[in-house]
């Protein structure tokens, strides 16, 4: 076994963390803390973000060890307590998580997470977190918005080359699906989630052979239920379609079978989809699917559709699996609230720039919706707050606070559950497929075209009740009296 496959994801950590916990631990620091997962923008300038890698997270929290080689790196490095390396022997997470369901469509500056543990344990946990998050986070974003551009035809994940890692390959494939894409080429994300697996060939295997027509005919013959023929390796028009074309009239044919598909992966895509379209259907081959890959995203898929490229389903690779044109989420683990004298003080980080002052306070995300069941905004209110939406319900809209406005006719969902009570799962978790089909509800149902689009999206409003607002705007004023002292 290498090294890499005894590795304890329990040290995934910023040393910082390690750091602290043991400044902690020396000063005798052991209230309980509430931390809040949050991010500041939507990636590509889109309109929402899609919540992904919850299920990791809870993984990682209930697997939580440091054993005997992880003590003693950390004793190697003589800036650590002995008596709290001992106390690591024994650790366990033993907090509580509240989160979105995984999948939810979610806004910039409300918690999808939040951490309720001993300093020690909420502090330790921040790195594994945030990595799970932002990266499942920005590949279902970003797959969400690949699978909108392709208008309804099948998107397959042909990343897993490009990816950053094995790891990131796996789990990619993994918030993909969450996405929306329809299948995956990475074997090992195929056997961990049950996400439909499927590839053809490579150029490697029309080069391998004497010539183009061999290579086609020998992988129809191992593979005649499923022939799907790269047309690209020397001259898609003159050689990779017509030798495709002898392909299904003299090897598949013949035994009853039908071309399945050919790809390009390279050229002009627009016009040689349309070109050869043209080909097959002329060769009677009206049925046979036109695959694309080639460093496609949204905007290369949205181009090529304008344009009335003849394809049927988008093979997407480095820019999917990458983020490439956004790929950096951004989420951020910031401390919200310290318990003294068993009641939770709010906390607030104050900044200079306007968007890193924080959301203080333990506090309740309601989604709020119209009497048609669109979702006309998020709610933030004091933890145990009550709604109250059977008459106008008054809200604070924090960019324009002066105004008068009120929810009319709505309803409200709670957002967050409790997931991970005293450090163990209190919630099962639903499937991938699941997962995947919640995500697509929400979108289909709830959530506005308009925030869909990929220029200028509507903005969805995050509103705070009245109380939650005057507690912030109190707490501001306090810290800004704290610092002028």
């Amino acid at each position: 076994m290498s090294q890499f496959d005894k590795r304890n994801l329990t040290m995934m950590m910023d040393f910082y963390e390690m750091t602290m916990a043991n400044g902690y631990f020396v000063n005798g620091s052991s209230n309980r803390v509430v931390f809040d997962v949050f991010y500041r923008r939507n990636p590509d300038a889109g309109g929402f973000a899609v919540f992904a890698g919850l299920e990791q997270v809870i993984d990682y929290v209930e697997n939580m060890k440091f054993d005997a080689n992880d003590i003693d790196y950390l004793r190697g490095q003589k800036i650590f307590n002995d008596d709290f390396l001992e106390s690591l022997k024994n650790f366990k997470f033993r907090g509580d998580i509240y989160a979105f369901p995984e999948g939810t469509i979610m806004y910039p500056n409300e918690p999808c997470i939040t951490i309720v543990a001993d300093l020690i344990d909420a502090q330790l946990v921040e790195t594994a977190i945030l990595a799970q998050i932002n990266h499942q986070s920005l590949i279902a974003t970003k797959a969400r918005r690949i699978v909108r551009s392709a208008e309804g035809r099948f998107v397959s994940d042909f990343g897993a080359r490009r990816a950053h890692n094995m790891d990131a390959a796996t789990y990619g494939a993994r918030a993909a699906f969450i996405g929306g894409v329809n299948g995956t080429a990475t074997v090992s994300a195929g056997q961990l989630f049950k996400i439909p697996v499927s590839g053809t060939m490579a150029h490697s295997w029309v080069m391998y052979f004497k010539n183009e027509f061999e290579a086609f005919k020998k992988y129809a013959e191992v593979y005649p239920d499923s022939t799907m023929l790269l047309v690209d390796t020397y001259d898609v028009v003159h050689s990779g379609i017509p030798n495709a074309i002898r392909i299904a009239k003299e090897i598949l044919e013949p035994q009853g079978k039908r071309l399945r598909a050919v790809r390009i992966d390279s050229g002009d895509l627009a016009y040689l989809s349309k070109k050869i379209r043209k080909m097959l259907d002329d060769a009677g081959l009206n049925d046979c699917k036109i695959i694309a890959s080639n460093s496609l995203d949204e905007f290369t898929i949205t181009s090529l559709l304008k344009q009335g490229a003849a394809i049927d389903s988008f093979g997407v690779g480095e820019r999917l699996i990458t983020a490439k044109s956004e790929p950096v989420f951004g989420a951020v683990y910031k401390i919200v609230a310290v318990e003294e004298n068993g009641k939770f003080i709010p906390r607030i980080k104050v900044s200079e720039n306007v968007e890193k002052i924080t959301n203080p306070g333990v506090k309740s995300i309601y989604r709020v919706y119209n009497a048609e069941g669109q979702a006309v905004a998020d709610l933030i209110a004091l933890f145990d707050e009550k709604i109250d939406m059977s008459r106008p319900f008054r809200y604070v809209d924090p960019v324009k606070p002066w105004k008068n406005r009120s929810f009319v006719d709505c309803t409200v969902k709670k957002l967050s559950r409790l997931y991970v009570k005293d450090g163990k799962r209190v919630e099962t978790l639903p499937t991938l497929h699941e997962i995947r089909d919640y995500v697509k509800h929400q979108l289909a149902e709830e959530i506005w075209d308009e925030e869909q689009r990929f220029e200028n999206p509507h903005r969805h409003y995050l509103d705070m009740t009245p109380d939650y607002y005057d507690m912030k705007m109190s707490l501001l004023d306090k810290t800004r009296s704290a610092m002028d002292n």
